[in-house]
C-alpha cells in the first residue's frame, strides 16, 4: 500500500461475527465500504456490511474473490486458517499479519514467542500423552491449568488440576481429545487486566489504558477502567503490548491479557491479534474506540488518540441478558450495543454495554 486508503475503498473482513460487525460499522463512519467472508448467511455482520460472501473461510474460490475485490483485507477473530490469510496476501494487503495467526493459534508458540521477547509468562510444558502430564504436573507441584493448544475460547478446552497424583492423570490426555496440549502452572494472581494496543503501517503505537476483567464461567463478565493498578504496572502493560506489536511487525490492534502478581509484576496469558472483548468500552469512553483504531491501522491513517475522557465499565450480556434492553435504556450514562443475533443461547454473547461512571478519574 503506497499511501492511505482513499474514502470509497474496499476492506474485507474474515468473519462475521459481532467483532466483524463492529468493523464494519467503524469503516462505514469513515467513508470506507466493506465485504464480510463468512459461512453463515444471517451473521451479526450481515446486517451492516455492503456485501456478504457466503463460503468457508478457506474456500479458495472465495477467497480469491475477496481479495480481488478489496484493497486490503483483515478479520475479526484468530482462528483463520494461516493457509487462507498467506493466499490472499497474493490478491490483496493482508493486516494483522498472517505470522500475527501462526503466533496466536498454538498456545506453545504464543508463550515460547513471548518469552523470546523478553516478556515472562506463566511456566508451561508441552504435553502430548499421559506420560507427558504426569511429568509436566510433578514439575509444577501436582498443580496446573491443562489446556488444548489450539482452538480453545472463552474457557473451553482447558482444565484446572490442583494437588492431582500421577494415577488422577491417566487417560486425561485423551479425556482432552487426544489433541495436543499445554499445562501452565498455577498463577496466584491479585487481579486480571488487559491491554489493547494499535501499531499503524508508519510503525507508531498507542495504546488503551489497562482495564480490569472479571470472568465467570471462563467468559469475560466486565471490564473496569481504570484498573486497580500502581503507574508503574499501567506503564509496565502497554510497553509489554508495544513490544508484542513491534516484534510481529503488526498491522492493526491487538489484545494482551495480563496477570497482575501481588507485588505489582505482571506475566502475560494471552495475546488476540484482533479487536478485543475487553476493549467494547472503548466506543463509549473514548473519542476513537478499537474498531476505529483497528480499521484507520489496516487502511494507513494515522492512528488516535487513545485517551478516555471517562471512567467506566463495560458488561457483556450472555444468553438471556439480552432481555434486559428496556431496562438498561431507562439507566442515564449507558451505551448498549446488540449484535443482531437471532437466537439466544446459555454462553453466548449477544450484545454488551457501557456505564459511564463520570470524568476520568
Amino acid at each position: 500500500m503506497s499511501g492511505p486508503l482513499a474514502p470509497g475503498s474496499t476492506i474485507g473482513i474474515i468473519g462475521g461475527g459481532q467483532l466483524g460487525r463492529m468493523l464494519a460499522m467503524a469503516a462505514a463512519r469513515l467513508g470506507y465500504r466493506t465485504i464480510v467472508l463468512e459461512p453463515q448467511a444471517d451473521c451479526p455482520a450481515a446486517q451492516v456490511t455492503n456485501r456478504q460472501i457466503v463460503a468457508a473461510y478457506d474456500d479458495p474460490q472465495a477467497l480469491a474473490e475477496l481479495g480481488t475485490a478489496c484493497d486490503v483485507v483483515t478479520y475479526e477473530f484468530e482462528n483463520v486458517p494461516v493457509g487462507a490469510a498467506t493466499a490472499l496476501a497474493s490478491h490483496a494487503e493482508v493486516s494483522p499479519p498472517p505470522v500475527a495467526l501462526e503466533v496466536s493459534q498454538d498456545r506453545l508458540a504464543e508463550k515460547s514467542f513471548v518469552n523470546a521477547a523478553g516478556i515472562p509468562t506463566a511456566n508451561f510444558r508441552a504435553v502430548d500423552s499421559d506420560a507427558d502430564l504426569i511429568a509436566a504436573c510433578a514439575a509444577f507441584g501436582g498443580s496446573g491449568v491443562l489446556k488444548t493448544r489450539r482452538m480453545g475460547y472463552d474457557g473451553k478446552g482447558q482444565r484446572v488440576l490442583r494437588g492431582a497424583a500421577p494415577g488422577d492423570l491417566l487417560g486425561l490426555y485423551a479425556a482432552m481429545g487426544d489433541v495436543p496440549l499445554i499445562l501452565e502452572s498455577l498463577i496466584p494472581f491479585e487481579r486480571e487486566i488487559s491491554v489493547i494496543g494499535a501499531r499503524g503501517r508508519d510503525g507508531a503505537v498507542q495504546c488503551y489504558d489497562p482495564v480490569e476483567n472479571v470472568h465467570r464461567d471462563g467468559i469475560l463478565h466486565t471490564s473496569t477502567v481504570p484498573a486497580r493498578v500502581s503507574g508503574p504496572t499501567a506503564e509496565a502493560a502497554k510497553s509489554a503490548a508495544t513490544k508484542i506489536l513491534t516484534e510481529l511487525g503488526y498491522v492493526g490492534v491487538i489484545g494482551v491479557e495480563f496477570f497482575v502478581l501481588k507485588d505489582g509484576n505482571l506475566l502475560v496469558n494471552e495475546i488476540a491479534p484482533r479487536v478485543h472483548n475487553s476493549g467494547h468500552w472503548t466506543e463509549a469512553a473514548c473519542a476513537v474506540s478499537q474498531f476505529e483504531q483497528h480499521i484507520r491501522a489496516v487502511a494507513g491513517l494515522p492512528l488516535g488518540d487513545p485517551s478516555r475522557h471517562s471512567d467506566c465499565v463495560m458488561e457483556n450480556l450472555i444468553g438471556d441478558d439480552v432481555t434486559r434492553l428496556a431496562e438498561l435504556a431507562a439507566q442515564p450514562g449507558t451505551v448498549i450495543h446488540l449484535y443482531g443475533k437471532a437466537e439466544a443461547r446459555p454462553g453466548r454473547k449477544m450484545g454488551h454495554f457501557t456505564r459511564l461512571l463520570g470524568p476520568k478519574s
